[in-house]
């Protein structure tokens, strides 16, 4: 089954960062980069306002651990935004493609 790993992250060079090492390492068959997400949200009691971006990764479900370690260990963050949304449908060759780009490592 493959997945949508949704991250938030705090600038571009980071979002690419993650994404490319992601793809490189066959862990995502591709990632979505989208620019300039507004977000509010609660941290440490306050209420707080950025910018950031959204990476998309479409993962293979056996990859999602390793995925999820390997943008812990490259997020700024201390806590990262990664939710991992399972894809219950969709173009078969595309759902096809993830899983064979999308490995979890040996």
């Amino acid at each position: 089954m493959a997945l949508l790993v949704y991250v938030t992250v705090p600038d571009e060079a980071e979002a690419r960062h993650i994404a490319r090492t992601l793809v490189e390492a066959q862990l995502a068959a591709g990632v979505n980069i989208l620019h300039g997400a507004n977000s509010i949200y609660r941290w440490q009691g306050r209420v707080c306002e950025g910018t950031e971006h959204i990476l998309l990764a479409q993962v293979s479900r056996a990859a999602f651990a390793t995925v999820r370690e390997t943008i812990l260990a490259l997020h700024s963050h201390q806590t990262p935004c990664i939710i991992a949304l399972p894809i219950d449908g969709g173009h078969c060759p595309f759902l096809h493609w993830i899983e064979e780009n999308s490995r979890p490592s040996a």
